[in-house]
Formats: C-alpha cells, structure tokens, sequence
C-alpha cells in the first residue's frame, strides 16, 4: 500500500525569480550553494539558472511534497539568507508549483525498453 501512496504523492518545487545587485551573482551562489547544502529530509534537487550578461536570476528547488519544503529552514540556512540578503537588487519573487508532470529524455525513462 506504501508503494501506491509514494506514487501518488507530488513533488513541490519552490521557484524564487530576482535580480542581485551589480557584481554580486557569483558571491550570492556561493550562499546559495550552501544553503542548499543544508537540507536534506525531501530534498530533490535545486537548479540556480542566470540570464546571460546580468545578474538576473531563478533558483528552483524541487522536494518530495509541500509539507517539507518549510521543515528545512534550519538556523544555519536562515542565516545563510540574511547574509544573501543585502545582495539582491529589489526582493525577490518567490511562488511554490507543484509538478504535475515530467518528460525525460528517452535514454533518462525508467523501462523505455532500451537494452544497455
């Protein structure tokens, strides 16, 4: 029966869209890459995307469902924020999405029937 419940179960991923101040990008992902080194318990991933030439940027993060996604927030990672802070441009926009589908590349499916 847990099989069946895993499977029904949705994946969340936070999506937080801003924009640093000149110059700052590349010490903003260094927290960044330390926060997400924080967590654990539900976590699925994190993707930081720049748009070329700015310091413009999205971070989704992916968890196994939206009741973890704030059990993470822990002392350190809440102190990694304010540190990161003082860094952006205007506050960021930050929005929750639950995955309602993924479409992997043939070679990446589970029984796509391909002999390795």
């Amino acid at each position: 029966m847990s099989d069946f419940q895993d499977f029904l179960k949705r994946k969340y991923a936070s999506v937080a869209i801003g924009e640093f101040k000149p110059g700052t990008f590349s010490q903003m992902q260094k927290l960044y890459e330390s926060a997400i080194g924080t967590f654990d318990e539900g976590f699925k991933g994190a993707y930081l995307l720049r748009e070329p030439g700015t310091d413009r940027g999205v971070s989704v993060i992916f968890w196994d469902g939206e009741d973890v996604m704030g059990d993470e927030q822990t002392y350190e990672y809440k102190a990694i924020l304010q540190q990161m802070t003082p860094l952006f441009a205007a506050p960021p926009t930050v929005t929750t999405y639950e995955l309602v589908e993924e479409i992997l590349p043939k070679q990446s499916r589970p029984n796509s029937g391909e002999i390795h």
